[in-house]
C-alpha cells in the first residue's frame, strides 16, 4: 500500500467537513428541539429531531443574540443552518445561523420557495413588465367591496382626478376562497377589457392574512394580465409575490391610487415606480454579488482563526459540561461514602462479633455435650461387652462351675501328678475360699 494513501484522522475529518460545507452550503430545516444547552460562552448546543432521526446543531453567540424566541425542549422551529462536522469528535454537526418559531417561518419558506422558482421561470422580469397608459381614463379595482382599501382609492381619485372612472372587480380577499376570486376577476377585468390599468389589493394585516396574495395562482393570474397591474397589498413594509410581479408596485392602495390619477405628482410617481423597479434590480444583483461573496467567505473560514476559535469554545464547552456532570457524580458518591463506612463499620463492630462468638460458643457446647454424651453411652456399652467377654474366660467362672486349681508351696499352678511328691503341701482355689492340703499320695 502506498503510504501517500494513509491519512491521519485529523486529516480525513477536515476533508470532510470541507466538502460537507462546500457542497451543501445553507439549508433550511424545521424540527423539534432537544437537549438544549446554553453554555457560560454564550453559545447554544442543541438537537433538532424528527418522528426518525435527529442531528447536532450549535449555534453561536453572535447569531442567537438575533434571535426573538427563547428555544426550550420541544418547540418546534425552522432554522437557516450550515452544513459542517465538528472535528475533534468527527461528529455531524449543523451551525446555526437564523431560528425562528415553525409557523411563521414555515410561511416565510414557502414564500422564498416560491419566489425563487417563479424568479427562475421569469415571471419578476423587468422586460416583462408593462408601462402604465400616459392617458388613464379608467381604473379596474380588484378588492374586497366592503374593505377599506377601495374607500381609499375611490377617495383618492376623486379628490385628485374626478374625471377618473371606476370599475370595481369585487373578490374575498381573505380565507379559504380568496385565491379564485382574485383570479375571477383579474380574468373578468380582462375579458371586458374597460379598463387602462388594474389596481389589485387590500389593505394591511399578517402575513397569514395577506397570503393569498402570495399563493402561486394570483401571481400567474397577475402575470398573465394583458392590462397594465398594479399590486397594492398591505401597507409599505408589506411585501407579497404579487408586487413582485406586478407591473408596478405601491406601498398602500392610496398610494396606488395616487399613481394612476394624474396631477403635478405624476413625475414624482413615476419616479417611485422606476425606484421600485431599480431596487428589485439592485436587490437582484445583490444577491447575486451576496452568493459570490458567501463562497468566499465560505472559504476564508476554512482556514479563519476565528473557525479555529468557535470549533476549541465548542470543545471547551463540551469539557466543562462533562466536568460538572464528573462533579456532580462525585459528590454523589461523596455523599454515600457515611452510609457505606457506617455499615461496614456495624459489620465489624464488636457487639456484633461478641454475640457472633457468643451464639457459636452455645452451639459448640451443645456440640460437645452431645459428644460427650454420645462417647459415654458408647464406652460404657463397650466397657459391658468386653466385660461379658472376660467373664465368659474368667478362671472364675470355671471355678464356679466345680473346677479348682491347685497350686503347689510356691503358688505354681499343678498341671500334672509328677509335679509333686507325698508330703508336699498344695493350695487349692476354690470358687470360694481357698483349701490348704498335704499330698497323700498320688497317681499318674
Amino acid at each position: 500500500m502506498s503510504r501517500q494513501n494513509i491519512l491521519q484522522v485529523s486529516e480525513l475529518t477536515k476533508k470532510v467537513r470541507f466538502i460537507l460545507e462546500s457542497e451543501l452550503n445553507t439549508v433550511w430545516l424545521t424540527g423539534e428541539i432537544s437537549n438544549f444547552v446554553a453554555a457560560g460562552s454564550g453559545h447554544w448546543y442543541l438537537s433538532l429531531k424528527d418522528a426518525r432521526s435527529q442531528v447536532r446543531c450549535a449555534m453561536f453567540k453572535g447569531n442567537n443574540q438575533r434571535v426573538r424566541l427563547q428555544p426550550k425542549n420541544g418547540q418546534q422551529v425552522l432554522v437557516k443552518a450550515r452544513v459542517s462536522l465538528y472535528e475533534p469528535r468527527g461528529d455531524f454537526q449543523l451551525i446555526l445561523e437564523q431560528m425562528e418559531d415553525a409557523g411563521d417561518g414555515l410561511l416565510r419558506q414557502q414564500f422564498e420557495q416560491l419566489k425563487n422558482r417563479l424568479n427562475a421561470e421569469g415571471l419578476f422580469a423587468q422586460q416583462t413588465k408593462q408601462l402604465l397608459p400616459d392617458n388613464i381614463k379608467t381604473v379596474g379595482i380588484v378588492t374586497s367591496p366592503t374593505g377599506a382599501a377601495v374607500k381609499d382609492i375611490l377617495t383618492v381619485l376623486k379628490r385628485r382626478n374626478p374625471a377618473i372612472g371606476a370599475v370595481i372587480y369585487p373578490a374575498l380577499v381573505q380565507g379559504e376562497y380568496a385565491v379564485n376570486d382574485i383570479c375571477h376577476a383579474i380574468s373578468q377585468a380582462n375579458s371586458r377589457n374597460e379598463c387602462d390599468v388594474l389596481i389589485v389589493g387590500r389593505g394591511g394585516g399578517s402575513l397569514e392574512d395577506l397570503w393569498s396574495f402570495n399563493e402561486e395562482a394570483v401571481v400567474r393570474a397577475v402575470f398573465q394580465s394583458k392590462i397594465p397591474t398594479i399590486s397594492a397589498v398591505g401597507h409599505e413594509i408589506d411585501t407579497t409575490l404579487s408586487d413582485y410581479v406586478a407591473d408596478f408596485r405601491a406601498p398602500t392602495p392610496s398610494a396606488a391610487a395616487e399613481l394612476v390619477s394624474q396631477d403635478k405628482s405624476e413625475l414624482l410617481d413615476k419616479l417611485d415606480a422606476l425606484k421600485h423597479r431599480l431596487t428589485i434590480a439592485a436587490r437582484r444583483e445583490l444577491s447575486d454579488r451576496q452568493k459570490v461573496s458567501f463562497n468566499l467567505h465560505h472559504r476564508l473560514n476554512q482556514v479563519h482563526p476565528q473557525q479555529q476559535l468557535q470549533s476549541q469554545q465548542q470543545k471547551s464547552d463540551e469539557l466543562a459540561l462533562r466536568l460538572k456532570q464528573a462533579i456532580l457524580r462525585a459528590q454523589q458518591g461523596f455523599s454515600l461514602a457515611p452510609q457505606q463506612l457506617n455499615a461496614r463499620l456495624l459489620h465489624l463492630s464488636p457487639q456484633k462479633r461478641i454475640a457472633d462468638m457468643s451464639q457459636a460458643r452455645e452451639q459448640n457446647e451443645q456440640r460437645l455435650s452431645y459428644a460427650i454424651k454420645r462417647i459415654y453411652r458408647q464406652k460404657g456399652e463397650q466397657f459391658a461387652s468386653i466385660i461379658e467377654q472376660l467373664h465368659i474366660v474368667s478362671p472364675l467362672a470355671t471355678l464356679a462351675r466345680g473346677y479348682s486349681i491347685v497350686r503347689d508351696e510356691k503358688g505354681n499352678i499343678l498341671r500334672d501328678s509328677q509335679q509333686v511328691k507325698g508330703g508336699d503341701e498344695i493350695a487349692v482355689q476354690l470358687s470360694k475360699g481357698q483349701i490348704k492340703a498335704r499330698v497323700l499320695t498320688h497317681k499318674e
